[in-house]
């Protein structure tokens, strides 16, 4: 599969899915295919944050990959990151998705990433740059289905209030509709071009 590339603000990421293919036997699952996502950084080896966002990323794509169809296979989906200038993590799912979607992988819902800054005011910032998040009271990220607008994933760093999580939620809600639509663009986009 070619590599797609996802950019939010000036943070982007690129994404490679390969597969399904045949899985080594250690990985084989008889009932459904065996995801497996690798985050690379910029630099260096991957530590203890890429793999901690490697379980979430692989956990969102499971919940709406529909592997019942394609069992005792492999995918692999790779994510490089090219700049990270905050909002990392949702720049990361939705370039997952975008993979799976430019793969025909069979989904039962596509999926976005936002993230939430709540500033020290209460303000709450959508797709916070690396300052903002570090000026940040808690910075959340979720991970939202297209059906339903459901929650598939939900993470947080920094401490926040019931009330101020559940605002920060209808923010990213609302602000999935907009990345659904740029999906939709880009596919429309990339089919078209005979």
């Amino acid at each position: 599969r070619d590599p797609s590339s996802l950019s939010l603000g000036d943070t982007s990421v690129l994404a490679g899915l390969y597969g399904p293919a045949e899985a080594k036997v250690s990985k084989e699952l008889p009932d459904r295919a065996a995801l497996e996502v690798l985050l690379r950084p910029k630099v260096g080896l991957p530590g203890v944050l890429e793999r901690s966002r490697e379980q979430l990323l692989r956990q969102t794509c499971e919940a709406v990959l529909l592997g019942v169809l394609h069992p005792r296979t492999a995918i692999s989906l790779v994510l490089q990151v090219l700049s990270d200038a905050g909002s990392l993590l949702s720049c990361c799912l939705n370039a997952a998705c975008m993979a799976l979607l430019d793969a025909g992988l069979p989904l039962t819902a596509l999926f976005c990433g936002v993230t939430c800054a709540l500033q020290p005011d209460g303000t709450i910032l959508l797709d916070p740059t690396a300052r903002q998040e570090q000026e940040a009271r808690a910075i959340l990220t979720f991970a939202i289905a297209s059906s339903e607008r459901k929650v598939l994933m939900a993470t947080t760093k920094g401490s926040c209030s019931v009330e101020e999580m559940q605002q920060c939620l209808a923010a990213a809600q609302r602000a999935a509709d907009t990345v659904f639509q740029f999906y939709r663009d880009s596919v429309c986009r990339r089919y078209s071009k005979s």
